[in-house]
Order: C-alpha cells, then structure tokens, then sequence
C-alpha cells in the first residue's frame, strides 16, 4: 500500500508539470477558439531567452522581468503581424499560422541565442523527501506548489478583474462582446502575453529538469493528452487533465510495465487519450463548449 501512495502521489505531483504546459493552450483557445501550435515555441523561447540573461549575468528576478517584457513584446507584434490580418477567417487557417509561426520562432529564438544545452539551476534538487512516510520528489513538489500559485493568480485575474470580465466575455461570445465595445485586438494581445508567461514558468520548471535546449519545445506533444482529457476550454480541466495523465503514467509503469518489458510511459497518456476520444469526446470539462455548439 505504501509503494501505491508514493507511486500515485509522485504521479500526481509530476502531472502538475503537465498542466502547467496545459493552461497556455486554455487560455488561447478560450479567447480565440483556435489550437495555438506555436506554444511550444514560445516556451521555448522564453526559457532560452531567461537562461541566456542568467548566464550573461543578469540577476533572476531582473531576467524574468526582461523576459516578461519580451514575452508582451511578442504578443503585441504576433497580434498585429499574424492574427489582425486574418481576422475571420477559418479556424483551420489560423491554425495553420500558428504553425508557421512555431517554426519562425524556434528558428529566430536560436539563430540569435544559439542551439545548445544550456544547465539551468534553481537550487532545487530533485531529491526524495519523506513527508510523514511517504517518500517524494522535492522538485516535483516545488512545481506542484508553483502550480497552484499560478491557477490562483489566473483565477483572480479571469474572476476579479475588469480584464478578466472581458476576457471570458469574449470566450463565451465574442460577437456581443464587440457588439458592447471590447476590443478584441487588446483581448487577444493580453491573453497571447499571458500564455506566454505561462510557458515561461512551464519552460524555466523543465529546462530546470532536462536543460534549456530545442526538445523543450516538444513537451508540448505531452499537452495534448491532457487536453483531451481536461477538455479544451478549462483551466481546471487542465490541471485535472494532468494529474490523470501523470498518475496513471506512473502506475502503469510500476504495476503493468515490467510485465511487458517497461517503456510505458512514452505513451500510455495517448492510449488514454485515445480511449476518452471515444467515451467523453469533449473532455471532462467539456460540456460549455457542446452547448455552445
């Protein structure tokens, strides 16, 4: 019983990393209903980008700003130079930019930075630690931590704020939102800017594990389970989605894996992504969005 615990707490924590990918894709996708490809790469870039100011000498929090400020810098000019032009049209057109644009920013992000590894240290060894007595990872619990901070900040922010009101004004109709005077260029501005920040702690929280380096921006394709899972269109589903995915993750590795030679986790979250596509297309969380279809 006491290996189940630590199995399925060490899941749950690591699935907070997950999610933490998970909630860049939420909140584009809410404001725009569009698939935003190019996350990947903006986490990428504002690790890199982080890491690059770090190692340059630049102090952390003085890093982080002038990432955060990059970050709103290159939400205003994707707003301008991608989504304004093609306003109206096809979802599948915008997804379509939004790849494009994965593959400029990865491109620019390392001819300009460089395409190596870079170590990045916190000061957060990922060490066991006994809590009571069960033993998990000490990294895995600071990002669990950061997690939940997060979703605290975006949930003032989406619930208590005049930004956050016109935010899911537009999420839930984005015709009566213009038809009352939002602007929906700022909103779309904004919530690129705060994706962005959301990869920014998703990237410095896994470079820290597996280094600063051009894979990072692959951590995406772990998303997609999650999405379908959480559904689409929810943060919490998000942050549900990756705690299923990490748990079960871990304890199919443990209890099914050497019965088959191990290597379960690389895809045992599509095979459970797959086998909700088929019970709750939508997601968990996904029933706003049948209704309002």
């Amino acid at each position: 019983m006491m290996l189940f615990l630590e199995t399925l707490i060490g899941g749950l924590l690591a699935g907070t990393m997950y999610s933490l990918v998970a909630i860049g894709f939420v909140l584009i996708y809410k404001a725009s209903g569009v698939f935003n490809f190019a996350q990947g790469s903006i986490l990428l870039f504002s690790a890199l980008l982080f890491v690059t100011l770090h190692e340059a000498g630049v102090p952390f929090v003085v890093a982080i700003l002038l990432t955060i400020l990059a970050l709103v810098l290159l939400a205003i000019l994707i707003e301008k130079l991608v989504l304004r032009p093609l306003t109206n049209r096809s979802p599948m057109t915008l997804f379509m930019a939004t790849l494009g644009l994965s593959y400029a920013i990865e491109g620019i992000a390392q001819g300009v930075m460089g395409a190596t590894v870079h170590e990045l240290d916190l000061g957060i060894d990922d060490v066991p630690i006994f809590i009571g007595d069960l033993l998990v990872s000490q990294f895995d619990l600071v990002a669990a931590v950061t997690a939940v901070i997060l979703v605290t900040v975006l949930a003032l922010l989406f619930n208590q704020t005049r930004i956050g009101i016109s935010l899911r004004a537009v999420a839930d109709d984005t015709r009566a939102a213009l038809s009352i005077g939002i602007n929906l260029n700022h909103i779309w501005q904004i919530v690129w800017a705060v994706a962005g920040m959301t990869g920014l702690v998703a990237g410095i929280l896994w470079g820290a594990r597996q280094g600063v380096q051009f894979s990072l921006s692959l951590v995406v394709l772990k998303a997609l389970p999650v999405l379908i899972i959480g559904g689409f269109t929810s943060i919490g589903g998000a942050i549900a989605g990756g705690l299923i995915v990490g748990a079960s993750e871990n304890l199919a590795e443990a209890y099914i894996g050497p019965a088959i030679g191990g290597g379960i986790t690389g895809w045992f979250a599509y095979f459970l992504a797959l086998a909700f596509l088929f019970i709750r297309p939508a997601g968990l969380f996904g029933e706003r969005a049948i209704e309002r279809v």
